[in-house]
């Protein structure tokens, strides 16, 4: 597996990857489908050097993603970043995850970031579970926070110190 920088001409394939977890409604709190037009200013607004947004490849195709992004935007925070991680359904339960999240611990001292937070709903255990095994611990639960459909969903936040 290879990790790299996204660009532009990945978009189509990272939100295929994306919108293949919304029907679930265990992954994401987006309720609609997203295009490649919603996620633009989301694309641009990660940056290589300090919140990159990375792709996954295994013998040259795009197995899922990584997103850093900001923690409540104060400067006070800028060490802290959330972390996302997608896969592609046929690339799901197979050891990938755990790689990638492993790849982007070991690069967030680079990127200035000493403290990763995940946003996890807890009907999504074995992302809790990839979370927790390495390293992560439970710093917050919001019960029923999130409204989909008749549904609702609590989400757990799982914090780990880097530095």
């Amino acid at each position: 597996m290879n990790i790299r920088d996204a660009v532009i001409e990945d978009l189509p394939k990272i939100i295929d990857i994306y919108n293949s977890t919304i029907s679930g409604k265990r992954v994401t709190a987006d309720i609609e489908y997203v295009t490649v037009e919603d996620k633009l200013n989301w694309f641009y607004q990660h940056h290589p050097a300090s919140r990159p947004l990375w792709v996954a490849e295994s013998e040259q195709t795009i197995i899922g993603w990584i997103s850093f992004q900001d923690f409540y935007g104060r400067p006070a925070y800028n060490g802290t970043s959330e972390i996302s991680i997608y896969i592609n359904e046929n690339y799901r339960n197979k050891g990938y995850g755990k790689q990638m999240l492993t790849y982007a611990i070991s690069h967030s001292p680079k990127l200035k970031i000493d403290t990763l937070l995940g946003f996890i709903f807890e009907e999504n255990i074995e992302s809790i579970q990839l979370f927790k095994s390495l390293g992560f611990n439970e710093w917050g639960h919001l019960p029923h926070i999130a409204k989909m459909g008749n549904e609702t969903r609590s989400l757990q936040i799982v914090g780990k110190k880097i530095i």
